[in-house]
């Protein structure tokens, strides 16, 4: 019996079925092999070989940029002032103040000059009025001693001359008084406001000393970072500050240095006379050697908690840059020694057990836990003095739950 061939759908239903089986297989490898791959890959980054390298160890400190040598200048307390507080009216010597004030003295103390010589002149007219005054009285009283020769008139006109010269004379004695009174009390007045005037211009002057500040230095004006009635910042024209504030500082750029806080666990790693490396964070390209001078010995309070103290520390920094200024936030490198041909692990490979340390160490295609003394250390790698040796495979991470997982 022939076999009837089929028809041109079922053709199609056919060969689509082998097209889908197909593409299902190779699916299926392909998924298998990126599998295998991946893991292989995945085993590789999570081993490493033991190496001898040079291990170079060293400690990153953060502190800020200061003057060795500075001299601050402090807002002067002024005497005489309606206000507290010093108005910066012009970042630069002022003396208008005193000038005014002198030339007030020196026109009242002319004017107490120029009343003295009026009354000393007036003085002098009375006087001389009073001498007339008592010689006409002489003159009169003569003339008088004629009545008994004269006639009965000219008797009279002697007398009435007589009395009209007592009159003058002691109405000029009178009025003399007064005058020389009201003279001296209108000098006293002239000399009181003469007085207050030199005593202001005393301040004024006392004050325009106090504005110049001779520094006992050359240096680099800095002005400092204040509080300025809500804001902080560096003074301006038209600002308040406080007597005894601050604003500004004369520094020696060629002296400059950085005050770092060290933690405790690192006090008994330093010395003085390290040599490190500064960085700048305002400018990243720029590096200067620092020299560890002084470290305190008594420790403070940490920032975080109470039972991690903080030591501090200075560096003296060794050469001069024309950025270097203070204020500056700055980054110490400091060196700890180096070991060269070291058996070095990454840090994260080493875990711990009490008082033991410990890597995975492969062995015959498993990971076995294998007890190792270490030795100095930095932030990346840590030196290996016995439980390894060159060549040896251990596991990048000390994760127990990766050691029953085979290469």
């Amino acid at each position: 019996m022939d076999k009837i061939p089929p028809s041109g759908e079922e053709s199609k239903k056919i060969i689509f079925r082998a097209s889908a089986l197909l593409l299902l297989v190779m699916t299926v490898f392909l998924f298998a092999h990126f599998r295998s791959e991946r893991a292989a890959t995945n085993v590789e980054e999570s081993i490493m070989k033991v190496e001898r390298k040079d291990f170079a160890q060293s400690l990153r400190l953060n502190g800020t940029t200061q003057a060795s040598r500075s001299f601050v200048v402090l807002a002067p307390r002024l005497e005489g002032a309606q206000v507290g507080s010093m108005v910066i009216t012009k970042l630069a010597p002022a003396r208008r103040d005193y000038l005014d004030k002198k030339s007030t003295y020196e026109n009242l103390a002319g004017q107490v000059a120029q009343k003295q010589a009026d009354e000393n002149i007036a003085r002098a007219k009375d006087d001389t009025a009073m001498q007339q005054a008592e010689d006409e009285l002489k003159r009169a009283q003569l003339e008088l001693q004629k009545n008994e020769i004269v006639s009965r008139i000219d008797a009279e006109k002697n007398q009435e001359a007589v009395d009209e010269a007592q009159s003058t004379l002691k109405q000029l004695k009178e009025t003399y008084q007064l005058k020389r009174a009201a003279a001296t009390a209108a000098i006293r007045i002239l000399e009181i406001q003469r007085d207050r005037a030199l005593e202001a211009m005393r301040y004024s002057q006392g004050n325009a000393a106090k504005m110049v500040v001779h520094s006992p230095m050359p240096g680099v004006v800095v002005y400092n970072t204040i509080w300025l009635g809500g804001r902080m910042g560096t003074v301006q024209q038209g600002d308040q500050v406080r007597p005894g504030v601050p604003f500004l500082q004369v520094v020696d750029p060629s002296r400059m240095e950085v005050r770092v806080q060290l933690n405790q666990v690192d006090v008994l790693k330093v010395h003085p006379g390290q040599q490190a490396q500064m960085h700048l964070d305002a400018y990243p390209g720029m590096t200067l050697p620092a020299v560890l001078e002084d470290l305190s010995p008594l420790g403070h309070t940490g920032q975080f908690t109470e039972a991690v103290r903080s030591f501090n520390a200075q560096f003296s920094v060794q050469g001069t840059d024309a950025r270097l200024l203070p204020d500056l936030s700055a980054a110490l490198d400091l060196d700890l020694g180096s070991q060269k041909s070291a058996l070095v692990v990454p840090w994260q490979s080493v875990g711990f057990e009490g008082d033991h340390s410990f890597v995975w160490l492969e062995t015959r295609g498993n990971f076995e836990k294998r007890n190792v003394q270490i030795g100095p250390r930095n932030d990346l790698e840590v030196v290996v003095n016995s439980g390894l040796a060159e060549g040896d495979i251990i596991r990048r991470t000390a994760i127990e739950d990766q050691t029953r997982q085979s290469p």
